[in-house]
């Protein structure tokens, strides 16, 4: 097995190849999500917002029909941010091609912060001090992960190409020291938080859910995985998925899903 992680730089720039079929492929979040940004972190009509790793979109668009204005999208991939503005434009947008440790934010000008299963590819410490010194007193820090898995549900299909992917590079929410994705391991990550010496009314929500889909469906959400695309054998790779999906599943793949929400408030 190859325990090598994938260095950020490189891991931020592996889902542009295809932003389309990565916004395609990917699930949306769970509506809960968006209701407790509303209704605990104050997300509404004027909300100034900030959002790091933003990607294609997938939760922007819906912070921006919440009323999040401004909100400055943090992408560092040039493609994924040109796709972004493309596709979700709107006057309250504004997209900052850039890594989060070098873009230029506002000190102490924010309600809101937020990052959709993004925050893994950044370090954590230093990206909370710079989060702290964004954001008001009294204003939210909410990242949160659509993880694939459920440590208390079997999942066939990840056991099945388990082997197949054991040879690839390892994406960094993989390759924590414990057995959780950097998401789903709540220690950790409040451990952070409360390490950052800022942050009060801390807490943490999850829920599980399934989703169902073809080969076809199957081999574009794998495409869309950072330690297959970075793979000189993702074509052969992402082949395999389909013909496992269809052969061995009979056409219709279950992934086991959890949505992990965390909320700090900004206290000093």
């Amino acid at each position: 097995m190859n325990d090598v992680a994938i260095e950020k730089e490189k891991g931020r720039a592996a889902f542009g190849l295809d932003p389309a079929g990565y916004h395609q492929a990917r699930p949306d979040y769970p509506e809960w999500v968006f209701e407790i940004l509303r209704s605990r972190c104050g997300l509404g009509e004027g909300t100034s917002t900030f959002e790091i790793g933003a990607g294609t979109g997938k939760a922007t668009r819906r912070m921006l029909e919440s009323g999040a204005n401004p909100l400055v999208a943090i992408e560092p991939d040039a493609r994924l941010a040109g796709f972004l503005e493309e596709k979700a434009g709107s006057p309250a947008l504004r997209v900052v091609n850039s890594a989060f440790e070098d873009a230029v934010l506002a000190s102490s000008s924010f309600d809101l912060g937020t990052s959709a299963t993004a925050f893994h590819w950044v370090n954590e410490a230093d990206a909370l001090q710079r989060i702290v010194g964004a954001l008001r007193v009294g204003g939210w820090w909410a990242p949160f992960w659509n993880i694939f898995g459920d440590p208390d549900r079997d999942d066939p299909f990840h056991e099945a190409t388990k082997v197949l992917l054991s040879d690839g590079p390892v994406n960094p929410s993989n390759s924590g020291s414990s057995n959780l994705e950097f998401g789903a391991d709540k220690v950790a990550r409040l451990a952070a938080l409360e390490a950052a010496h800022a942050f009060d009314m801390i807490d943490v929500q999850a829920s599980t859910w399934s989703i169902e889909l073809d080969p076809d469906q199957t081999m574009q959400l794998y495409s869309s995985y950072s330690n297959v695309t970075l793979r000189p054998d993702r074509e052969r790779v992402i082949a395999e998925i389909g013909r496992i999906a269809q052969d061995e599943f009979g056409g219709r793949v279950t992934r086991n899903m959890t949505t992990i929400l965390y909320v700090a408030r900004r206290a000093v």
